[in-house]
């Protein structure tokens, strides 16, 4: 720390309780009393020196003859700052430093220690040392504004702070890289002119490590509130980027706020704890402060600092309006989110369930509405396939799918109402979800935990669900789940069926292809290779697609038999009519197929046809290989 030494006599001051005494060998003629602490004193070295010392050791010199005692009861820094200016009165060695500037500037003007009083009095002396040394070094302007702190409103009147504020925020708005400013003295190595690092004085040749932009967030952390709220819009004024502010916030709320430490090392929440925390009305009230001083911009603060602000602020009963701020930060990103940063417990008496469903349904209202109004992705925007094909590439997609492992989490509760539990589920858009597998996995948890629900419930909660949209997997699955309704059950099996003799169609128009390049393939390879290698390649793949056509065939087969047994305990129960064809439409119409009921059995036909299709073409096949063979043989 830079210092400057006033006056040259040895200290002629000695303390013996509450009294300071002046062992100049005359006996003293004037006590000054400031707060529990007298000085014993000359008057002629104080009032050389100061306007107001003068005055009153005139009145009290008229009103009592015998001694003359002054008060000083409000002068900035108490006995402390006195008794530095009255060293510097007798002309005693005084170091100034960062530490007492201030302290000696306020007493000073308090004092009217001007240069109508003499040549080089305090005022100019402290002037002179914080403009010439404290403000240009960053640690003495943390210091001497430290200092500021413990006398306002005097420092802040004379304009100390602002220029201590405002040489900080200069200095942290400035790469320090490029200046070499001493900005490494609070932790880091000496430099010597030329920039390289210095040991026992001697260049070492080594350069320091550049600094980041965060370098000056510890520093500006021991700032008191209202100081540090003066300094961040300076700082802002000065146009410091908006990331680098909110990065200082984070870093200022957590060494504050105990409850953002609460997923930190041991370590790391050791060094930025400050002893004892503050009550709790303090830190609801410090936590509001920094919501209002956040940037209200995506992506500047990390998601999981701002689920810790909301958890806190739910803790500490924070106000509405400071909630709903923080729900609405999250749902801008809510994408970043993780599934641990949602499960936050319900800190609410009145509330019965075991986390806080409806602040994380608001939070999605929220993200809803943000990416609606940024034209996010839509079904006019995206088409199916394209949703098929990327489902991790938009933010929509990102939450759905952490909204369903929200679910499944919550699910267990028993507590947990089925209408909470259908309105967070059917708040997230039907082209948010590519599959529904999540979604239907939570619904299986939730009907596992509430085994209670009745049939008609079970039904409408299974409506959330797409089962066009599930898995073969997921179909296997559920074909299975006696928890889900019959209804449901029929549901996928059928539309498992659908999907199934869609792919085989397919495949059948994939082999048609196949077969004519096929043929254009062995009559290039017979060309050129002599025939030989047109033959054996037209046998591989014959075998490769009749292995797949066997496959499905056998798949197709056991789906029938499903299909026909699940009809018959259908009959077996008595809710279809006599006829088989009948029962069937019927059944169709209860289920909501929309479909006729004639299609079972004409689907039937359908694979029975394309089997025998199937075996057709593969004769085809055999009977073009014998041609091949012949021709083969001719040659």
């Amino acid at each position: 720390m830079a210092s400057m030494k006033l006056g040259s006599k040895t200290d002629a001051f000695q303390k013996q309780g509450q009294a300071w005494f002046c062992t100049t060998g005359l006996p003293s003629d004037v006590v000054v009393e400031v707060g529990e602490m007298s000085f014993h004193l000359h008057k002629f070295p104080l009032l050389s020196r100061s306007g107001v010392l003068e005055r009153l050791i005139a009145e009290a010199s008229n009103e009592d003859e015998d001694g003359c005692v002054v008060q000083l009861p409000d002068i900035p820094g108490g006995p402390k700052a006195f008794e530095l200016v009255a060293k510097f009165c007798y002309g005693v060695k005084l170091e100034l430093s960062a530490s007492n500037v201030v302290y000696l500037r306020c007493a000073a003007e308090h004092l009217e220690m001007t240069e109508e009083y003499g040549e080089g009095n305090l005022i100019a002396q402290a002037e002179l040392f914080l403009n010439q040394v404290v403000l240009r070094s960053w640690k003495d302007s943390l210091k001497a504004l430290q200092t500021c702190e413990d006398l306002l409103p005097h420092a802040d009147d004379l304009q100390i702070v602002k220029r201590c504020i405002e040489s900080l925020a200069m200095k942290a708005s400035t790469d320090p890289n490029l200046f070499g400013w001493p900005i490494m003295e609070h932790g880091g190595p000496m430099q010597s002119p030329g920039g390289s690092v210095l040991w026992n004085g001697i260049s070492t040749g080594a350069r320091p490590r550049n600094l980041n932009s965060d370098w000056w967030y510890d520093d500006v952390s021991n700032f008191s509130l209202p100081t540090y709220k003066k300094l961040i819009s300076v700082m802002e004024s000065r146009g410091i980027k908006p990331e680098i502010i909110a990065g200082s916030l984070t870093s200022y709320a957590k060494r504050y706020l105990p409850g953002l430490n609460r997923r930190q090392s041991v370590n790391e929440s050791s060094s930025r704890s400050l002893g004892a925390p503050p009550p709790e009305e303090e830190q609801k009230l410090f936590l509001e402060e920094i919501d209002r001083l956040l940037p209200m911009q995506k992506g500047l603060t990390s998601t999981k600092f701002l689920f810790g602000l909301l958890r806190t602020a739910l803790i500490l009963r924070a106000s509405p309006a400071c909630i709903s701020n923080l729900e609405r930060r999250i749902g801008m990103q809510l994408d970043q989110a993780t599934l641990e940063d949602l499960l936050m417990p319900n800190f609410s008496y009145t509330m019965e369930t075991l986390y806080n469903v409806e602040c994380v349904q608001r939070i999605l209202e929220h993200f809803l509405t943000m990416d609606q109004a940024t034209d996010g992705a839509s079904p006019c925007s995206i088409d199916d396939g394209q949703l098929m094909g990327l489902p991790s590439l938009t933010p929509i997609t990102m939450v759905a799918k952490l909204i369903d492992g929200y679910l499944a989490e919550v699910a267990p509760d028993i507590n947990l109402k089925l209408p909470k539990f259908q309105s967070l589920a059917g708040a997230v858009p039907e082209y948010g979800r590519p599959l529904d597998d999540g979604l239907y996995r939570a619904i299986d948890i939730y009907l596992k935990s509430h085994p209670w629900l009745a049939d008609s419930e079970k039904e409408e909660l299974c409506r959330l669900m797409d089962c066009q949209k599930l898995s073969l997997e997921a179909c296997t699955h559920a074909a299975q789940n006696e928890r889900l309704p019959l209804r449901v059950i029929v549901q996928v099996l059928f539309f498992e069926q659908l999907q199934l003799r869609t792919s085989i169609a397919g495949c059948f128009l994939v082999s048609d292809n196949l077969e004519g390049s096929r043929q254009l393939r062995s009559g290039f390879a017979g060309s050129n290779e002599g025939g030989g290698g047109g033959w054996s390649t037209a046998v591989r793949e014959n075998q490769v697609l009749k292995v797949g056509m066997d496959n499905m065939r056998m798949r197709v087969s056991e789906l029938e038999k499903e299909c026909t047994n699940m009809r018959q305990e259908i009959e077996k129960i008595g809710h279809v009519a006599k006829t088989s064809s009948s029962a069937w439409g019927s059944v169709s119409k209860k289920f909501g197929f929309k479909l006729k009921s004639q299609m079972c059995s004409a689907q039937e036909g359908s694979v029975s046809n394309q089997n025998k299709n199937g075996n057709i073409k593969i004769e085809k096949v055999k009977e073009k290989q014998g041609k091949q063979k012949k021709k083969v043989t001719t040659d």
